[in-house]
């Protein structure tokens, strides 16, 4: 058992990490004070898994560190019933805050693996979400489809086929750009269908697989 301590590093990481950068949407505070992240990282790295790190995952990829998350759900303000598309599932954190918040969650995540082991995780704290073994850029899925879209891996552009799925009054976040310049972004859908975008914070995090690439000249 990791209780004691496992809550007084919890209670820190919301106090002392997530809040004081204005991460005060007490919905999403919630959130990581309900759903144990501990439960979605290896037992080696358990002790990590409130710290402010990314931490590795078996196939290469990472975990966002807490505050990244935070600032993801805040900006997405998902409501009950909502249309969540998840792109890259991950370790299954992000899929079950998501959940938490009354969203109805598709998560993708291109590596079938890490799929499983996500789906595992959720499943033994009887949460649901439709998980999808594929690649999110070869995906058919109809335009407008939903209200919210979380993408846990950085953009180095924008994608056209992500913007495309956002309904009207959808938003979407994402982490776009290339090292050492990424921004942390909210794309809103508005009624008339224009996109606008919101920077909201400088930020790190490895490229989604098979995302977009931009043009690099050479001379």
């Amino acid at each position: 058992m990791l209780a004691p301590d496992t809550d007084k590093a919890r209670f820190n990481m919301v106090e002392q990490q997530i809040r004081p950068c204005e991460i005060i949407d007490e919905r999403v505070l919630g959130a990581f004070k309900a759903i144990p992240r501990e439960h979605f990282v290896d037992e080696a790295q358990r002790p990590l898994a409130f710290a402010d790190t990314q931490l590795p995952l078996p196939n290469g990829e990472v975990m966002m560190k807490p505050l990244q998350e935070g600032i993801m759900l805040q900006a997405l303000e998902v409501k009950p019933g909502e249309r969540v598309l998840e792109v890259g599932t991950g370790s299954g954190f992000v899929t079950a805050c998501l959940v938490h918040l009354g969203g109805q969650v598709t998560s993708y995540e291109i590596d079938p693996e890490q799929s499983a082991r996500a789906a595992e995780k959720l499943a033994a704290l009887g949460l649901e979400a439709n998980l999808v073994a594929g690649d999110i850029f070869e995906a058919e899925l109809e335009d407008g489809s939903f209200d919210v879209i979380a993408v846990t891996g950085s953009l180095p552009q924008p994608s056209e086929k992500l913007e495309r799925l956002l309904a009207p009054n959808g938003r979407m976040f994402q982490i776009k750009g290339e090292p050492p310049v990424m921004c942390a972004t909210l794309v809103t859908r508005a009624e008339d269908g224009t996109l606008l975008r919101k920077g909201l914070c400088e930020t790190l995090l490895p490229p989604l697989k098979n995302a977009p690439e931009p043009d690099h000249f050479t001379f």
